[in-house]
Formats: C-alpha cells, structure tokens, sequence
C-alpha cells in the first residue's frame, strides 16, 4: 500500500467519524490503526535502498577477496609460500572497504528474521576473521607512524563491530543459536586484535635486530666488489653481489619474519576453526537458500552477501593455514625441536618497546605528589602489561605446537621417501646432492634467532627466484641498442670530440652537461640528414630510445642533483619532440627546403636556429616548440645544438673537408653517440651495486628485484663494454659527464 492509499484512507475514516457518531475509544482505536499502517508503509518505502545497499555491502567484499586472491598467486609465482601482504593491506581505502563490507553485524536496527538472514549476519564476522588473520604479516611493512595510525584505526573497527554484536545479542536481533556462535566469533575476534596488537609492539625491535646484522652482511659482500679504477666489475661478480643481498633481503624481510612466528601460526589455528565453524553454520544456511528464507529489509541480496562472504573466508584462510606452517622453511634438527618446546622462554624484543616506556620519563607537573602517582602507576600498568604480552606470547607458542608437531611427521615422511629414492634411483640422488651446494650463500641468511636455520630447500627457490628475474631481463635485452654500441670506439673518443670548441661562449641558463642531452642534439642533427634511408634513421632512433632508458636510471640514481635537474627535464621534452614529431624547438627537422643542401649548410643552418634561440631575446613564432614551451628548456637545448654544430663545423674547417657526405655525417654521429652512451653505461655496475643496498628495510625485497632485472637486461651490455678502454678515473668520477671530457682532455 502506498502513500496515497494511506492518505485516501484517512480522508474515508475523517468522513465515517464525522456522519457516525463513535464513542472516543472506539475513534482512538480506529486512528491507531490507521497510524500503523502508515508507520508500515513509511517503513516499506524507506527500505527499497537496502538492497542496493546489500549489493554494495557485496560488492565492498569481493574487492577485498579479489585483493587477498592476488596476495596469493604473488605467492605462489614468487615461491613466497608465507605469502606477504602485497595488496591486500591495512590502510585507509581497505579499512574503509572492511567498514563497508561489516554492516550487517554492525547494523543494530535491522532485523533478522530469516535463516539466511542469521547465517549472513555470522557470516560477515567469519569473513572479519579470515581478513584480519590475513593482514597480520603487512604490519611489519609500516613505520612508527603508520604503525600507530593503522593499528588504532583497526581497533576502534573491532570493539565497534563487538560492541554492536554483543548489544545485538542481548536484544534478542540474533536468536539463542545464532547468539552462541557470535560469541565464539567475538572471542577469536578479541584475539586476533590481541595478537596485532603484540605483533606492533615486537616489530619495532626486531627490525632493528634484523637491520643490525644486515649491516654486517652487506659489508662482508660489499669486500669482494670494490670497483677499481680502469675496471669494470664483471658480470660473475655482479650476479653473486645480487643473490648475496636477495638472500639477506628475502630472509631478513620483515613479513617473512612476522609471518614464521608463533603469534602468525596462533592466527592460522584459529583462523582454521573459524573456518571449520563457518562450514558447519553454512549448512543450515544452505538449507535456508534452497527454502528462500530471507526476510529481512536486505531481501535477497542476503544470498548475494552470504555466498560471496562464505568464498572470501575460504579464501581468507589459505594463506593463514599456509603461515601455520611457517617452520617448514626452516631445517628440523633435534637442537631446533629442543628450541620451539622452549615454550615458556620469551624472547626480548617481544617486550622490548613495553620497558622502553616503562623506563622512560614522563612530562614533568608542578606537584611533586601527582608525578610520583602518575610515574608510579605507569610502571604498575607497564608491568600488568608486560606480563600480559608474554602470557600471549607462551600461549600463542603452545597454540603453534600443534602445527608444528604435524609438520615434524610430514617432514621426517617426506625424508624417508627421499632416502628411498636415493637408494633406487642414483640420478636423482645425484639432483638431491645438488642441492646441497649452496654454503657460500647460508652466511647472508638473516633471521631473529641465531639456534633457526633456513631449509636448503628454501634457500634454492629463493635463488631460484632472483635467477628468473635475471633470466626475464635477459629475455627482454635491447638488441638494437647493442647493434648502435658495437659502432662505438674502444676509447670513448666520441666523448670529448662532439663539444671541443675552444672559446667558452657563456650561455644565458646556468646549468651542467648531462648525458642525455647531447646524445638527444646529436640525435636531432642525425635525423635532419635527407639523404639518408628513413630505415637506417628510425633503426637510430630506436636504438637511441633503448639506450636512453638505461642512460636515465644511470643519471636518475648517480647525478641527480640540483644543477644536472635543469637539463635532464629539458632534454627529456626535446627527446619527445624529436621522436614523435621529428621536430627541434619546433623546427622541421626534415624541411622540404634543405633536400638538396650538403650536409655541411645542414649543420649550418641548425648552428645559427641555435644560436638565435640561446644568444638572442629575439624569439619568432618558428623559434617556439609549442603552446607550453619553456624559455629555460628552449635556451638550454639551443646552446648544446650551438656548441655541437660549431664543433662539427670547426672540424670539417680544420681538415679542410667541407665536402663531408650526409652519410659520412650520420656515420660520425652514430659513432659519437654510441661513445656517449656507451661512456655513460660504464657506471651500469654501479648502479646495480646502489639498488642491491637501500637504507630502507621495507623496500629491499623490492629493489633487489629491480638490480637482478636491470642485470639480467643489461648482461651482454657489460660484457661488451669490458672490451673497452675504461679510463683510470676515481670511480665517483665516472657518473658525470664532465669529468669524463677533463680526464679524456687531459689523461
């Protein structure tokens, strides 16, 4: 019934009251009537929403299982079988999605009549579970502030969703079946709040542990690959320096290591029986989809909700399980067993922070009497507290014993049958034996505890892992841009030869040389050649593209300081004209009107375009590279091209070879080029060295990745380069393009 129908009802009741004449309690019983069927008809009207809302509550579900699926197959892909948070993590659009996808527990007005309505509701906090059980690893991905920020904003989400729940139960929302499970849900809920929160805490310690004896490691590695002056590290060391820092920088990750403790393993059991209670209420749920029995204002986007939370907890409960055993990464030895049932011993770095606070000053009052009390019930509340943390930490330890105990079992199995098979088949035992032959790299291996040892097998798929990195970058190699590097001369004469004016003309922006930004004019002038195939222009263009990736990470991560900015930002708008639009500063570089001038009044013409643009204030429309045109980018790009092309002129002058052919012209500049950049890709090395080692110890993981890619890609790159003449340079010199030309000018 809608609202007119009610309103129609009104005016038939005004009249009926008005011709009969009813005694006063009849009238009040006749309009409260009236009064609820339009309280109904309000109610029904302002629920038609919720199932949108219901939807959108599935909705807000599904990104977050898809985001925990694709923490997965990173997992799996990379051999990571702890599974680190890489995408699903707590931050605030995920707490915002959580929030979201926790209103049917959180909703205390809606009521639940239905079956399905009740398991949904249960089912919401089920999935809570399976996702906070799931985000424990990524807290050790934050520093102090994030830490403190995202943990406060999980716990008020938590007692949130608990208090409403509990108000729920004692207002009867959920029935006495449904109120028993819920507890259980709040209980494991509590806990698993619990043991982040004991988790914040031990993290902050144990990353310095684990940074301690990383800095120790890495200057071990760092011994054995001293770059010299006149050498180039070979490629053997530079693979060996980058397992060496994968192999401290996998192990001593700080997921890695939350992950393979007892507070994750303790997350993984429960997280194991709120899945087990999760199968067992989806059978009576089931039994409730099959008879359509929802009733609540939510109608049947209850099933929508209740079937995509029920795969979400499955889901959500893989890489927990998976962190249960954790220990399988480690190797099972007698002094190990001896170590884990250790239970009651409780390492400091899980109480460290609490008796930093203990022991710490408090902010000074002016009675003497409120600082005692106050600093005398701080370490009151400090020890409660210590004493809770290590309580958690021996139950979370005797929790894990279960797992740990199956894990034994499994693994002695798995070495029985491999001791089978070494007895049967002895190319196979030859493959095991194989695996055993990795001792160079065990001494890189970082964990917190000293009595632990990483399981051979663990330690071959991490190098595995970094060698298919190598491998992929190998795959992807730039083969035009070793084509144009063959062109290059052993003693990088190209180098000092494209800019060897004698007279310093002084240019309008102050700024230094950087390497791209004569590869980018000689470049420019290389193109404006007519004579020459568009083939062999396009095949210089690409592999000036190739060469000019690797020449940025060079300039990128070895000289970018404020006086080399200026000039990289104006050769990369340069770089785009030229490739895409075949253009300098807005000048056809392949103008009709120079078809048939040799190559010498080409250079020419560029010389005094150039000179115009960076002597002169004088600018016309032609002088312009477009609508954004930058005066300082514009000036910076006009002197190069008036230093190079008067440099080009004044050879051709001095040899008295003014006939030069265009070929003869982009040959010479092919071969300068190719000296530049192959000058520039000597500090390759380097670079790579830089990206294995990064202060940061949430992103070494990550940058390693990046130096085994870079190596793998730039492999045959070095190996040509170790041909070369590379000069006796200090090798913080090599970076700079100037020092090169002032050694090549002055050996």
């Amino acid at each position: 019934m809608g609202h007119q129908s009610t309103n129609d009802l009104l005016e038939q009741l005004d009249k009926l009251l008005n011709v009969y004449d009813f005694s006063n309690t009849t009238r009040t019983s006749l309009l409260g009537c009236v009064n609820l069927i339009y309280q109904s008809d309000l109610e029904e009207t302002y629920s038609k929403p919720m199932l949108w809302i219901g939807l959108y509550i599935a909705l807000a579900s599904l990104a977050c299982i898809l985001a925990m699926v694709a923490d997965l197959l990173h997992g799996l892909r990379s051999r990571q079988l702890w599974f680190p948070c890489k995408y699903f993590r707590i931050n605030a659009a995920f707490l915002t999605l959580i929030s979201i996808a926790m209103k049917l527990p959180v909703d205390l007005s809606g009521s639940m009549p239905g079956v399905v309505d009740q398991t949904a509701k249960l089912g919401s906090m089920a999935f809570m579970c399976t996702m906070m059980a799931n985000l424990l690893p990524c807290l050790a991905t934050m520093n102090n502030d994030e830490l403190l920020s995202n943990i406060t904003a999980l716990c008020v989400l938590v007692i949130t969703l608990v208090v409403n729940v509990c108000i729920q139960i004692q207002t009867g929302v959920l029935d006495s079946l449904s109120a028993i499970v819920a507890i259980m849900y709040v209980t494991w809920l509590l806990e698993l709040l619990l043991l982040h929160l004991c988790s914040s805490l031990a993290i902050l310690k144990s990353k310095e542990i684990i940074e301690s004896k990383y800095q120790k490691r890495h200057d071990a590695a760092s011994e054995d690959i001293q770059q010299s002056s006149g050498r180039l590290l070979t490629v053997e060391k530079l693979q060996k320096h980058v397992r060496n820092h994968w192999i401290m920088a996998a192990s001593g990750s700080p997921q890695f290591i939350t992950a393979c403790s007892p507070v994750a393993s303790a997350s993984g059991v429960i997280c194991a029986l709120i899945t087990g209670l999760h199968a067992l209420t989806m059978l009576v749920g089931i039994m409730g989809m099959k008879e359509k029995d929802y009733q609540s204002v939510y109608k049947w986007s209850m099933m929508v909700i209740l079937i995509v939370q029920s795969i979400g907890v499955v889901i959500g409960a893989i890489a927990p399980l998976s962190r249960c055993f954790a220990t399988l990464s480690f190797k099972v030895s007698s002094k190990i067993i001896l170590n884990h049932f250790k239970v009651f011993k409780v390492e400091s770095y899980w109480t460290w922070k609490l008796y930093d606070w203990k022991h710490g000053g408090i902010h000074e009052f002016r009675s003497r009497n409120l600082e005692v009390i106050i600093e005398t019930l701080k370490k009151l509340i400090l020890s409660l507290c210590i004493k809770f943390q290590k309580g958690v930490v021996v139950m979370c330890k005797i929790t894990a014993l279960a797992p740990f105990l199956f894990m034994i079992c499994v693994l002695y199995c798995f070495r029985c049958m491999k001791w089978l098979l070494k007895a049967v088949f002895t190319s196979l035992g030859k493959k095991f034996e194989k695996l055993e032959r990795n001792n160079d790299l065990r001494p890189y291996v970082l964990q917190l505890d000293d009595d632990i040892e990483l399981a051979e097998r663990t330690l071959v798929g991490l190098i595995k892992y970094v060698n298919q990195f190598m491998e992929k970058g190998a795959k992807s190699s730039p083969d035009n841009l070793m084509k144009l590097l063959k062109k290059s001369t052993r003693d990088f004469q190209g180098v000092q030869k494209f800019d060897h004016i004698d007279h310093d003309v002084p240019s309008k922006v102050d700024y230094q040389d950087c390497w791209r930004l004569p590869v980018v004019t000689l470049t420019a002038i290389a193109v404006s050649l007519p004579a020459i195939e568009k083939e062999e222009v396009d095949s210089l263009l690409e592999s000036v593209r190739e060469g000019l990736v690797y020449v940025t990470i060079v300039e990128k991560g070895l000289n970018a300081t404020d006086n080399h900015v200026s000039a990289q930002k104006a050769t990369e708008t340069l770089w785009r004209e030229i490739r895409l639009g075949k253009k300098w500063l807005g000048n056809e570089l392949q103008d009709p009107a120079l078809q048939m001038n040799a190559a010498g009044q080409i250079v020419e013409w560029l010389r005094d375009r150039a000179k115009n643009m960076a002597f002169t204030k004088e600018t016309s429309k032609n002088n312009i590279g477009g609508p954004n045109d930058d005066p300082i980018t514009r000036s910076i790009c006009a002197y190069s091209m008036y230093r190079i092309t008067e440099t080009l002129l004044l050879a051709y002058h001095t040899n008295n070879d003014a006939t030069v052919s265009q070929k003869e012209l982009f040959d010479t500049l092919s071969s300068m080029i190719a000296d530049i950049i192959a000058a520039c890709l000597t500090n390759l090395p380097q670079v790579i060295r830089m990206k294995c080692h990064t202060c940061a110890i949430e992103e070494r993981e990550a940058s390693v990745k990046d130096a085994a890619q870079l190596l793998g890609e730039t492999t045959q790159i070095i190996e040509i380069l170790q041909d070369h003449y590379i000069p006796n340079m200090d090798p913080s010199d090599m970076p700079y393009l100037d020092k090169w030309r002032s050694y090549l000018s002055n050996p």
